[in-house]
């Protein structure tokens, strides 16, 4: 469709960590950060892994812990180091469909939820089935980087 497309993403490992009760907006600062560490060697291995895109928020409605996650790495995939930091953990995601709306500009976390409410609105208008209690913000850009940005939200298809 002309406003969001479906995905299918394969099972896939990523590296996460939750943020309990602060605004969305700092929940992503503090978990990007200790993501951060563990790229940058806060690991079992003391090991440096590239950095990847995109860097995920979970939102719950009405629930103000976010889970902040990067992918893993494709080499990394089958056997990522062991976070060293208690609050960051390897999770596997299952093969899930994606609806996925995508945006540009820097986005905060009011512009994510007018793109997820547009999203779900859309897909409601058009008889889609989706886990409509969460969605996934999905950041693809270095803060440093000013044109050409690119954001998207998605939302689980039933």
């Amino acid at each position: 469709a002309k406003d969001y497309e479906l995905r299918q993403y394969e099972a896939a490992k990523w590296v996460s960590t939750v943020i309990r009760g602060e605004s969305q907006k700092e929940a992503l600062r503090q978990g990007f950060w200790k993501l951060f560490q563990y790229i940058q060697g806060k690991n079992e291995k003391e090991m440096k892994i590239d950095m990847t895109v995109p860097v995920t928020c979970l939102v719950r409605s009405g629930c103000t812990d976010f889970k902040i996650s990067f992918f893993v790495p494709f080499e990394h995939q089958d056997s990522p180091p062991v976070p060293s930091d208690s609050e960051v953990f390897i999770e596997e995601r299952k093969a899930a469909a994606v609806f996925v709306r995508s945006f540009g500009g820097f986005a905060s976390p009011e512009k994510y939820t007018e793109e997820a409410e547009a999203l779900a609105r859309i897909l409601r208008n058009r008889g889609q089935s989706f886990h409509e209690e969460f969605f996934y913000t999905a950041g693809y850009d270095s803060p440093f980087k000013l044109f050409n940005r690119h954001n998207e939200v998605w939302y689980f298809k039933k």
